[in-house]
């Protein structure tokens, strides 16, 4: 059976598979605030995408997608300025989330033209 999970839910299962372990050693005085809010954000930003594979309307959902990811990219860069991550943690969790981002992106685009 051939998989037809989308890339971006994929790529989205993989980002929170790296990250949660990484926001668990993030300071207490951050853990529960920071590293909270940073994995709810991720994990509707996966909700969402799963909602559009399924969905007639796929632009909604996108969108939603899309706009969750930005705030999990700020939050992500607040958590390094804090110091609570270190930069080589940042980077490539940055480029983690910027990969998701692209793929959000160009699955926006085709279902615009579809």
């Amino acid at each position: 059976m051939a998989d037809t999970t989308p890339q971006a839910v994929q790529a989205a299962h993989e980002l929170l598979l790296w990250l949660i372990p990484q926001l668990d050693k993030l300071p207490r005085v951050r853990r529960f605030t920071l590293g909270e809010r940073l994995e709810g954000a991720l994990l509707d930003v996966l909700e969402r995408l799963v909602e559009a594979a399924y969905s007639r309307d796929k632009r909604a959902p996108l969108k939603v997608a899309n706009l969750r990811l930005a705030v999990a990219r700020h939050l992500w860069r607040l958590a390094h300025e804090l110091q609570a991550i270190s930069t080589r943690r940042y980077a490539h969790g940055a480029e983690l989330m910027d990969a998701l981002g692209r793929q959000v992106g160009g699955w926006l685009r085709s279902s615009r033209e579809g």
